[in-house]
């Protein structure tokens, strides 16, 4: 075993953030797919902007806010819909390949962990649902910092609780600007690239590059 713990962001790499959209897109509307795509982009941007004006709202007023400006910004979208996506985003599907890698690398002996901007109750829901419970050691939230990645505090949430050097983690992230922090903070990071995104931040680049997370366990 080369890594002492893997550490996984949540959203986007074990859990589908279009899920929610995608359960309910007929009823939301034809336009389904851009009220997703704008709900998770300006979910993000809220979380930079609060956390460079050292202004913290937790992950989940942050999602709420951002499913209201996807669902104005989106003439079609039916509003009514705003109670079932947010219930749907709370219990978020997993990757069909997420349960059987951790059991892997569980197997393997190495530490498990997400490390995420989301809230803990968020958290917890997203873990609940996939029926993770009892496959990962901890689960980081940025909470207590009242900060977001890519605050380099949030990476060292992780060093700190397993008492272990930044090189012996082995992070991955489907974000690239994530990926991009953790490989400035030192760990060796994993891009899954799910959606065959072009490459930036060539400054700060991962060590490996994957379409899933099927070959994570071989690449040691």
């Amino acid at each position: 075993m080369s890594h002492s713990a893997y550490v996984f962001d949540a959203y986007g790499t074990l859990f589908d953030v279009h899920a929610a959209v995608r359960k309910h897109a007929e009823a939301v509307g034809p336009d389904a797919n851009m009220v997703s795509m704008i709900w998770r982009a300006k979910q993000l941007e809220y979380s930079w902007t609060r956390t460079m004006m050292g202004r913290y709202r937790d992950f989940w007023e942050l999602t709420e806010q951002a499913l209201d400006y996807a669902l104005a910004a989106v003439p079609s979208a039916d509003t009514s819909m705003r109670a079932a996506l947010l219930e749907a985003y709370h219990r978020l599907d997993c990757y069909g390949e997420v349960p059987e890698v951790l059991k892997q690398l569980r197997d393997s002996g190495a530490k498990l962990a997400i490390l995420s901007n989301g809230s803990p109750e968020m958290l917890a829901g997203a873990v609940s649902a996939a029926g993770l419970d009892g496959v990962l050691d901890e689960v980081f939230s940025v909470d207590p910092l009242r900060a977001y990645k890519t605050d380099e505090r949030v990476y060292e949430m992780v060093t700190n609780h397993f008492r272990i050097y930044p090189e012996t983690v082995s992070f991955q992230s489907s974000n690239r600007w994530d990926i991009a922090g953790a490989t400035n903070f030192g760990f060796r990071t994993v891009w899954i690239n799910r959606t065959n995104l072009p490459d930036e931040y060539h400054d700060l680049p991962p060590n490996a590059v994957l379409p899933d997370l099927t070959g994570l366990a071989a690449l040691g």
